[in-house]
């Protein structure tokens, strides 16, 4: 069970914030204009936030039911994983910062905050992901930049579903014009597949807090699951505007 747990947040993060990942990272294709690439970041403003949180949940449930192998990742791929962190950091801070002024070149360094921090959680994730996978030097930089290039179609594709007119035509580039719904899925399990092939190959040895935790986590999963689902309802229609971002 504490397997199923780990997977579920996992692979819940990779597609779910991987699609915002994504759209940072071709925030310069899609949006030629301060004000489309506002327009572009309000595709993923209520979304984001939530996202992350999968991640955090991923990281409590190796802490908590996974010890050795959180140890192993972290001391194994120390520099990897800070450098994520501060991608991950530098995104977030392009995101909240680059509205609160008006100035072009304020908004300017914002969006290449953005842009630098989606490809260095991408190229992270992917260096990551393939070191697990394939670990060899010679294949790792190819396996790198197809993770990479993987998560920037997932953003196309989610961005293509969330924006109209113009910025949803360049959205659609790889989509075939209205077949984004059936790109994002095609990713979203390119996602998953990748995910679970570089767990087969973790040393999955849960800890002896799993019975105590399960049951706790178990019963979280549905208020997460929830309030994932309502966000998603509520933002459900493309987007027509700026957001509060």
């Amino acid at each position: 069970m504490e397997i199923f747990v780990l997977a579920f947040f996992a692979l819940g993060y990779l597609v779910l914030a991987g699609a915002d990942i994504g759209v940072g990272m071709v925030l310069p294709y899609l949006g030629r204009s301060a004000a489309e690439r506002r327009e572009v970041i309000a595709a993923i403003a209520p979304f984001f936030l939530g996202n992350e949180v999968w991640l955090v949940a991923t990281a409590g449930v190796l802490a908590g039911l996974f010890p050795e192998l959180e140890g192993e990742l972290l001391s194994g791929n120390y520099t990897l994983v800070v450098t994520l962190v501060l991608a991950w950091v530098v995104r977030d801070m392009g995101l909240w910062l680059r509205g609160r002024m008006p100035g072009l070149r304020w908004q300017a360094f914002w969006d290449g905050a953005i842009v630098a921090g989606s490809w260095g959680l991408a190229l992270s994730w992917g260096m990551l992901l393939s070191h697990v996978l394939i670990g060899r030097p010679p294949a790792l930089v190819v396996a790198v930049l197809v993770v990479a290039v993987l998560f920037a179609t997932h953003g196309l594709a989610f961005a293509a579903l969330r924006l109209r007119g113009p910025l949803r035509e360049r959205a659609a580039v790889l989509s075939g014009g209205a077949g984004e719904a059936r790109t994002y899925l095609v990713t979203a399990a390119a996602l998953v597949a990748v995910g679970v092939l570089a767990g087969l190959r973790l040393p999955l040895e849960p800890g002896t807090s799993g019975s105590v935790l399960v049951p706790v986590i178990l019963t979280l999963i549905p208020l997460l699951v929830s309030a994932q689902g309502w966000v998603w309802w509520t933002f459900r229609h493309r987007v027509t505007g700026p957001s509060y971002l």
